[in-house]
């Protein structure tokens, strides 16, 4: 590997590959986006991170990137095969779903802020990319990889496309009728594993539009297609998603992409792998979602969440718990401190800090290996050997590239009146004496998610997480 090739595990030939441009200009990087009908949970930001992390490699080490991130706004049907996911949500809270989608994309940007997850070039959304994908798919009717069913639904005719199943092993052959979010009434698809391009109207009021084929709205695997070819200029150096779009979506979406440009349209798939949380699957049925906002309400830095990804490589399942989450907390502030005082000393060891530097760097580019990069910190955080200023030189010449926010001072969130109240007696309590009415405030502070802790100054506050 040479010093600037960034190595990532590509799952469509199954091993490491280099990154690199396919145009010799940039790096050309797809990442599949929310699709907005509810708050991503901190699963969903796990895989978004991946794109971040890549792209802070990819221009500190000198690459020019274009990097595009879909908005699914429209199109994703429920797993009951009955609704869209969106119109679905706007009728539970009684709003127009566009709104709901507007409200729950605003956000996810937010979310992505508070994880330090720089924005993409561009978040082009599904609704506002209809024509590109009416343009798409009579593409794929010109060159007979598309057809109108009996339903009037475009299906795309998957035996068409000789090498289905590449990402993700799953064969033609072997797949059953009416996989998930492919359901369709019997005798409408010549083939069983044909999949909708464009879905006829029927009974929906909402979110249809006008297209060559009637009324209608998209499928949700097209969007992809469309967009990155249009946007990426017909071809994407590196497709990024969450394990779970390994199929059917992004096996559906390569066989358009390659027939409608009649070549491979991706170099490389890469795959974020599934978040547990205290052992077990996300989900709304065991009231085990965790969101960004639950971090931020028990007064934990976001970016100890980051830190936690961190801690695992991005294709390994990963088990968080809030006692992880806590102690990368307590780690922030811990490098946050020391790198206040590390920066007083002026006498830098330049060589020493550009070895250490170029070290972890080096474990970016292996297919981001964050567990050694960060364990390389671990140690030179408490080497003896290391001067205070060439720690200060790493960790500050590092920081962008973990998105970690060292160099800022942490800030503790102001207490109410009633917690300061409490405090003050508290104060009062200790200075005469009264040790159990001490005790008796400390609880109450407790009780609000408050710590205190006694020293030779008086007493010193901090949330409890």
């Amino acid at each position: 590997m040479s010093n600037e090739e960034i190595s990532l595990f590509d799952t469509k030939s199954r091993q490491l590959q280099p990154l690199t441009s396919s145009d010799g200009k940039k790096l050309r990087i797809y990442s599949c986006g929310p699709t907005v009908y509810r708050d991503a949970h901190v699963g969903n930001m796990r895989t978004f991170l991946l794109g971040d992390l890549i792209t802070r490699l990819a221009k500190q080490l000198g690459h020019k990137v274009e990097f595009i991130q879909n908005i699914t706004d429209v199109g994703h049907m429920s797993e009951d095969f009955v609704e869209d996911k969106i119109l679905a949500q706007a009728k539970a809270e009684s709003k127009d779903p566009f709104e709901i989608a507007r409200i729950y994309e605003d956000r996810f940007h937010k979310d992505l802020a508070h994880l330090n997850i720089s924005p993409a070039d561009k978040y082009p959304k599904a609704s506002e990319c209809i024509d590109l994908m009416h343009e798409l798919i009579t593409l794929l009717i010109s060159k007979n990889h598309a057809y109108v069913g009996s339903d009037n639904c475009v299906y795309f005719a998957a035996q068409s496309f000789d090498t289905y199943g590449a990402i993700s092993g799953n064969r033609l052959d072997s797949l059953k009728p009416g996989h998930r979010f492919e359901y369709t009434e019997d005798g409408a698809k010549r083939f069983h594993a044909d999949w909708a391009l464009w879905k006829a109207a029927g009974e929906r009021k909402e979110m249809i539009w006008d297209s060559p084929w009637g009324p209608g709205f998209p499928g949700w695997h097209v969007e992809c297609s469309a967009m990155s070819l249009h946007y990426l200029d017909e071809f994407v150096d590196l497709h990024l998603g969450g394990i779970d779009l390994r199929f059917p979506h992004h096996e559906d979406e390569r066989a358009q992409s390659n027939c409608a440009i009649g070549k491979e349209s991706v170099a490389l798939w890469v795959h974020g792998e599934h978040l547990l949380f205290e052992g077990r699957k996300m989900a709304k049925s065991t009231g085990n979602v965790v969101l960004v906002s639950d971090l931020i309400s028990k007064h934990i830095d976001p970016l100890a969440l980051r830190l936690c990804f961190l801690e695992n490589r991005y294709r390994s399942q990963m088990d968080l718990s809030w006692d992880s989450l806590k102690a990368a907390h307590l780690l922030l502030q811990r490098w946050r401190e020391k790198i206040q005082i590390w920066q007083k000393d002026a006498t830098v060891d330049q060589i020493n800090a550009n070895e250490l530097i170029a070290e972890v760097i080096a474990d970016f580019r292996q297919d981001l290996d964050t567990p050694r990069a960060l364990q390389k910190l671990r140690t030179i955080e408490k080497s003896e050997d290391i001067k205070d200023s060439t720690k200060f030189k790493v960790f500050s010449s590092l920081d962008n590239l973990f998105g970690l926010n060292l160099l800022t001072v942490s800030t503790k969130k102001d207490l109410d009146q009633l917690s300061k109240g409490l405090l003050e007696k508290r104060a009062l309590a200790r200075s005469s004496g009264d040790f159990v009415e001490s005790d008796r405030l400390r609880d109450e502070l407790v009780k609000l998610g408050i710590t205190v802790k006694d020293n030779k100054e008086g007493q010193s506050w901090d949330w409890l997480i």
